[in-house]
C-alpha cells in the first residue's frame, strides 16, 4: 500500500511475525527540492496521515523520514516572511499549527522511529526529537538555527530540554549552530548511528522489531512517558504564541527571513 499526497507519502511494510495484516507505516516528507521545509499545507497533510495511522489497529509502528538529502529543514521561510507585523492572529495560528502536529505525533500509541537521513533543523529538528527513537548517520546536521532568522526558539527549548539540559539547550537556542551525527549521538539527540545508506533500512528494521511487541504494553508505556511532560508542551505552546506574536509585531523576523531568502546569510 502506498498513499501519496502532494507533500507526504505513506507506505505500508508488512510485519509477518506479528500477524498477516499488521504493518509498519513509513511516512515520508516529500518536498526534496526544498529540503522538506514545510508549509501549512504540508503540516496539515502530515497531521491527517498520522491521525489515520493512529486510528488503524493494524499499524503497529511508524517510521518518519524525508525524501532526498534532508529529513526536514524546518519552516519554509518564504511562507512566514509574509506575515504582517500587525496580524497577531496569523502569528498565533502558525504556532497552533505546530501544536497540532506535535500533539498528534506524541499522541500516537504506536512506537515511532525517525530515520534522520540529512538535515534536521529548526521545527524539523524538534519534530525528530518527538519520535521515540532516532537513527541517523555521521554526516547529518541537527540543530536549532531559528535565532539566525530572527525567530525566537520557544517550543525548541521545550523539545531540547529533556535531552540536553539547561547548558546545551541554551547553547543550541542562542548560537543556532548545527552539530553532526557523531556529536548528536553523544548528546542523545540520535539513538543510533549507522552508515548513510543504511539509515532507512535500519529504521524500518527497528520499527518492525518494536511492532512485534505487545501493543497494549507499548501504548501504556508511551502514555506514561507522555504524561511526564505534557504540561510542559502546553506551557511551551502558550508561551510561543505570546513571544512570537511580540516578535512578529516588531518586523524583525520578517526582515531577517527576507535577508536569508535574498542569500545574505549570517
Amino acid at each position: 500500500m502506498t498513499e501519496t499526497s502532494s507533500t507526504v507519502t505513506v507506505d505500508a511494510h508488512p510485519v509477518p511475525a506479528a500477524s498477516t495484516e499488521a504493518f509498519v507505516a513509513e511516512v515520508t516528507l516529500n518536498r526534496p527540492e526544498k529540503l522538506n521545509a514545510w508549509t501549512g499545507q504540508m503540516r496539515a497533510e502530515l497531521v491527517a496521515a498520522l491521525e489515520a495511522l493512529g486510528a488503524d489497529e493494524q499499524c503497529r509502528a511508524v517510521v518518519l523520514t524525508g525524501a532526498g538529502r534532508a529529513f526536514c529543514a524546518g519552516q519554509d521561510l518564504a511562507e512566514t516572511a509574509a506575515i504582517d507585523p500587525d496580524d497577531h492572529a496569523a502569528a498565533e495560528a502558525w504556532i497552533d499549527d505546530f501544536g497540532r502536529l506535535f500533539r498528534v505525533l506524541r499522541g500516537l500509541q504506536k512506537p515511532t522511529v525517525a530515520a534522520v537521513n540529512g538535515v534536521a533543523a529548526g521545527s524539523g529538528f524538534q519534530f525528530a526529537l518527538l519520535a521515540d527513537l532516532r537513527i541517523g548517520h555521521a554526516e547529518v546536521k541537527m540543530g536549532q538555527p531559528e535565532v539566525l532568522s530572527g525567530i525566537p526558539s520557544i517550543t525548541g527549548i521545550w523539545a531540547m530540554w529533556g535531552i540536553l539540559g539547561r547548558a546545551k539547550t541554551t547553547e543550541f537556542a542562542l548560537t543556532g549552530r548545527l552539530v553532526d551525527g557523531t556529536e548528536a549521538q553523544r548528546l542523545g539527540l540520535l539513538s543510533r548511528l549507522v552508515a548513510a545508506d543504511e539509515v532507512r533500512a535500519e529504521a524500518l528494521a527497528e520499527a518492525a522489531r518494536l511492532a512485534e511487541l505487545p501493543p497494549g504494553a507499548v501504548a501504556l508505556t508511551k502514555g506514561r512517558i507522555r504524561e511526564l511532560d505534557d504540561a510542559g508542551l502546553d506551557e511551551a505552546i502558550a508561551a510561543a504564541k505570546k513571544v512570537h506574536t511580540a516578535a512578529y509585531a516588531t518586523g524583525e523576523p520578517q526582515r531577517e527571513m527576507a535577508r536569508f531568502l535574498a542569500g545574505r546569510r549570517r
